[in-house]
């Protein structure tokens, strides 16, 4: 189980911590994806070391490669990864809509072609549930059917009743000592977003999400739905904005009301030589990099930025050699974990305002 305690408020924008058995989360948090059981380029001691409190693992991938019934034998996701700390777990809902030219919505589950084999495999609520028990993760979420954008009324009408049925038959399934999240749908329109959070305010959950944003939709309604939806959660659960990792959009999150948040843009990002600073994004393919001798970012700590310089950085990447990922993704999950502490430092202060103005300039 977990608790959820807030430390201090600045506006809407709030601190807190996530009392787990495996460990503390500080709010507002940043999860690093761990999509098939590891953070790419980098090892669990690693993200310790740079601060990580809690990772995300994928329970659909996980399911078919290698399995969840092999990760239960071997002891569970956290022996398996050898990851100490807690673990959250998508439930395979996203899938439906990344996925969405391989699967089948039904009213009682999904059908899924296997883009790895091309075996079929259902998923429904219980499916969902009994993998997040056999994997062990710390919290689990609600499956849900998450639509596009665009999606009509009517589409996004039946996805959130359908998702509010699946997230009642999970709550039925819920096992002692993993925390259950609820999963929010509705598209863009307002009525459906509070119709879905009112119903699984009434089944009752250990923490509630926002899902089905950042699918396409412009900045402008992203940030419409999130001011939106973060005052109708509850206040004393933290509130997930599910796939949310620019940094101006994070801001704006935070200072709605949002807790927790996932995303590959930092680990992507990394592979692709864009790497995120005090000054800037960089990208360190640039040829202006070849012979400079100064780190990535002169006010950050981390491990690649003592030891290396931009034109190393440069020639590994250039180079494609395999360092350059893992010193590049180093340096971006160490970035967003600083910014997310000092995101954290700004609300206990009463400062958020002018942290956020800052660097909606650097983000923008």
């Amino acid at each position: 189980m977990i608790r959820f305690s807030l430390r201090a408020t600045n506006g809407s924008a709030r601190s807190g911590t996530v009392e787990t058995g495996r460990g503390v989360i500080h709010t507002p948090a940043f999860m690093p994806v761990g999509t098939a059981g590891t953070v790419k380029a980098m090892s669990p001691e690693e993200l310790r070391g740079i601060g990580a409190e809690i990772i995300l693992c994928n329970t659909y991938h996980l399911s078919l490669r290698p399995g969840h019934e092999v990760i239960e034998s071997l002891g569970g996701l956290h022996a398996f990864m050898n990851w100490p700390g807690p673990i959250l777990t998508d439930s395979g809902g996203f899938q439906v809509y990344s996925l969405a030219a391989l699967r089948k919505v039904e009213d009682d589950g999904v059908f899924f072609r296997s883009h790895l084999d091309g075996s079929t495999h259902f998923l429904g609520p219980d499916e969902a549930m009994r993998i997040q028990w056999a994997l062990g993760s710390d919290i689990a979420m609600v499956l849900d059917d998450c639509p596009p954008y665009p999606a009509s009324y009517e589409y996004a009408m039946t996805s959130v009743f359908r998702t509010i049925k699946w997230a009642a038959r999970c709550a039925e399934m819920k096992r002692a000592g993993q925390a259950l999240f609820g999963i929010a749908q509705g598209g863009f329109y307002e009525d459906l977003r509070r119709k879905s959070i009112e119903e699984l305010r009434a089944i009752g959950f250990d923490g509630y999400a926002v899902g089905g944003i950042s699918v396409g939709e412009p900045k402008e309604e992203m940030h419409r739905m999130i001011r939106f939806t973060a005052p109708l959660l509850p206040e004393d659960k933290p509130r997930y904005l599910m796939g949310i990792g620019d940094l101006g959009d994070v801001l704006k999150a935070v200072g709605a009301g949002f807790d927790l948040f996932d995303c590959v843009m930092p680990t992507r990002n990394a592979r692709n030589g864009t790497l995120f600073t005090s000054r800037g994004r960089v990208s360190i393919k640039r040829e202006e990099f070849k012979a400079d001798r100064s780190p990535l970012d002169p006010d950050c700590d981390c491990y690649t930025c003592r030891n290396y310089s931009r034109g190393y950085l440069r020639h590994l990447f250039l180079s494609r050699e395999i360092l350059s990922m893992r010193l590049n993704t180093i340096h971006n999950l160490s970035f967003y974990l600083r910014f997310f502490r000092g995101m954290r430092e700004s609300i206990e202060d009463g400062t958020f305002g002018s942290f956020r103005e800052k660097w909606e300039k650097i983000t923008e």
